[in-house]
């Protein structure tokens, strides 16, 4: 059974650097909206270890009319916990949250790599791959929430 429930953002920091990150220092995996008004951070535990996260911000993409957006960012799971469905819960989670608050679209910059896995979850391409400078290839993909 996995809880799911806000965390702190020096709670992402180890997750983000392991799987995201492995190639960068820990100072690299956290982020200058981690702190900010709004910021919220989700993670999933099983038996009380924290396997799964996701970060949220508001911040406007301004290829969408909408003024009531978040980003999603820094989103992993631990190799070994992958296909229990944390990440789904996650999002659901953050989605519930942000839905009340009348927010109406999430929008991320995903690795194409995970294209898949954020379209299972709901979300649509928009726009042309572009790289991210030293991560790779990415798309931003969205969500509505209404």
């Amino acid at each position: 059974m996995l809880e799911v429930r806000k965390i702190t953002p020096e709670m992402t920091y180890s997750l983000r650097h392991t799987v995201l990150r492995p190639h960068q220092t820990i100072e690299d995996c956290k982020y200058d909206t981690d702190h900010e008004p709004g910021a919220l951070h989700v993670g999933a535990f099983s038996q009380g270890r924290l396997i799964s996260i996701a970060s949220f911000c508001i911040e406007r993409n301004p290829d969408f009319s909408t003024e009531m957006q978040y980003r999603l960012r820094g989103m992993a799971t631990l190799e070994e916990f992958r296909k229990l469905g944390a990440g789904r819960l996650i999002v659901a989670y953050a989605e519930n949250l942000l839905k009340a608050e009348a927010f109406d679209l999430i929008w991320c910059n995903a690795r194409t790599t995970v294209e898949g896995y954020y379209n299972r979850l709901g979300f649509n391409i928009h726009g042309e791959v572009f790289d991210y400078p030293p991560i790779g290839s990415h798309i931003v993909m969205y969500k509505k929430l209404t």
